[in-house]
């Protein structure tokens, strides 16, 4: 997941130097694609600190 953020950011960087425009559709559809990567990367980092909390203070 992480290899596929760093992919989609560079791609966002390459699109939106060509069209000169944050704002073109492209660029926002790939910026919604990798805000979609980063909450479910997030949802599973907290999973994972959720985890490591419990199996601590199950210790």
């Amino acid at each position: 997941m992480l290899i596929q953020l760093q992919s989609l950011r560079l791609k966002l960087h390459e699109i939106a130097e060509e069209r000169g425009s944050l704002t073109d559709p492209d660029v926002l559809a790939i910026s919604e694609e990798a805000d979609q990567l980063i909450v479910a990367l997030q949802h599973i980092q907290r999973n994972e600190i959720t985890q490591i909390t419990v199996r601590r203070d199950n210790l």
